[in-house]
């Protein structure tokens, strides 16, 4: 009987050690640390970019979810029910999902979505004329962002 009750004890405390708690302080870094460039309110990036395609930047806002662990896949907020789709252009780098809902400071390149009018892959977002509104492009998922570096803000 003591046996048993000394296994139930071992096993008990083997199960207590595997789990795993990540704690996510305030400026914790992911890929290079964001710096030198002022960041800008990810609910303001179409207007910041104005009509360019890409444009290097920083940004802060709240993480919506990660998407994917390995290679730092995730969403991000970006006003108004849209969404920023992000990912770091290093593979190596493993996001934890418990970054879901936090402020995060990043760092790297913004890219509006292209639309390919009569197989013109560089067209961009400037369909004019008859053609105007036959494309569809998804107005919610309209910035995509290959990080460079990612700061846990708050």
């Amino acid at each position: 009987m003591k046996k048993i009750v000394f296994a139930f004890f071992i096993f008990c405390g083997f199960a207590g050690f595997a789990q795993k708690h990540v704690h996510l302080p305030h400026g914790m870094v992911f890929g290079h640390k964001p710096n030198g460039i002022a960041p800008v309110p990810a609910t303001k990036i179409e207007d910041f970019m104005g009509k360019k395609i890409r444009q290097t930047t920083a940004l802060t806002g709240t993480l919506i979810r990660v998407t994917k662990e390995k290679g730092g896949w995730f969403e991000m907020d970006a006003g108004g029910g849209k969404i920023i789709a992000a990912h770091f252009k290093n593979y190596n780098i493993t996001l934890p999902t418990q970054l879901k809902g936090r402020g995060v400071i990043i760092q790297g390149v913004a890219q509006r979505a292209l639309i390919a009018d009569d197989m013109q892959h560089f067209a961009g977002d400037t369909v004019v004329g008859s053609k105007q509104h036959q494309e569809k492009v998804n107005p919610k998922a309209r910035i995509t962002f290959e990080v460079w570096g990612l700061m846990v803000d708050r």
